[in-house]
């Protein structure tokens, strides 16, 4: 039986997370980026092209309690992310297939520049230790940057289109967690949630594990290995379930532990006492010095 969704986070107009015991300081609020749009849209009395995300990705990290960072797909370097605590692969087009040596198909629809951008950010933010979260092209872009392949239309594999049902409507997925994995401890043993993606993953990356698949083998949920930095893609869309913050909740909670061990880190290299009694807790004195006969 699933286990059933947490109440949403909610926020106070300070940015206060609601919730937080009387007295008691509010638990740090993670920055943590996430990737955007850029293509035409249409707002008021203008058409033009637009830096733009859904407001859904915006305000679903808000209510699990980070402050989130819009990253364009045009002009971030990598340096941003020694600001940040996380980083949000969010949804969007296509994946190039040429990032994994296919041919592409009629209905595949690519954007290479945002390819470059999300796979050289995803790439320097497993250098620095950050937690990721990969959601719907997110979780492909993982999948592929780690060497893996993608299915380019799941109706051609499957025969059924209910994962996209149409244009700008949302299909619905039920999914089955593997035991003892990342996304069992978050949202139990089945999870029921909205999606729309038209392609998914064929081959798995190098590193990468299977820990949740629908009924007919559709691959929802990547992780990392566990002596890793946080790594969790699903493909599915958490942020449109606003009832439903487990997963972001995770993320952010993981954001939040790393930005505590950066800000240790910090402390302890601003610190030259801290610094010399933590070595000398982790090297004590040798009790008879003389009879070292190392070379």
């Amino acid at each position: 039986m699933a286990s059933s969704a947490s109440e949403p986070t909610s926020q106070s107009a300070a940015g206060t997370v609601v919730g937080t015991p009387e007295g008691a300081a509010p638990p740090h609020r993670p920055l943590v980026g996430l990737t955007t749009y850029m293509q035409q849209a249409s707002w008021a009395v203008w058409d033009t092209e637009a830096v733009i995300l859904p407001a859904e990705y915006v305000t679903m990290v808000v209510a699990a309690g980070a402050v989130p960072v819009l990253l364009p797909p045009h002009g971030t370097g990598t340096s941003v992310l020694d600001s940040l605590d996380g980083l949000v692969l969010t949804g969007g087009a296509d994946v190039g297939p040429d990032r994994y040596g296919a041919q592409s198909h009629p209905r595949t629809r690519a954007q290479p520049w945002r390819d470059e951008h999300e796979f050289t950010l995803f790439a320097a933010a497993r250098d620095r230790g950050l937690p990721v979260l990969g959601i719907c092209r997110g979780l492909q872009v993982v999948n592929a940057a780690r060497g893996g392949t993608l299915h380019q239309h799941v109706p051609e594999v499957l025969g059924t289109d209910r994962y996209q049902p149409a244009p700008g409507e949302y299909g619905q997925m039920i999914a089955r967690t593997e035991p003892d994995s990342l996304i069992a401890a978050i949202v139990g043993d089945t999870v029921t949630a909205p999606c729309y993606h038209h392609q998914s993953v064929d081959r798995v990356g190098e590193g990468l594990t299977v820990t949740a698949r629908t009924d007919d083998g559709v691959v929802e949920v990547l992780e990392g290995a566990p002596d890793e930095p946080w790594l969790l893609a699903v493909q599915w869309h958490p942020e449109h379930n606003p009832v439903d913050v487990r997963v972001v909740a995770a993320f952010v909670e993981a954001a939040r532990t790393h930005a505590g061990r950066a800000g240790a880190s910090e402390d302890r290299a601003s610190d030259p006492a801290a610094e010399d009694s933590a070595a000398a807790r982790s090297h004590p004195p040798r009790a008879h010095p003389r009879e070292d006969t190392r070379a």
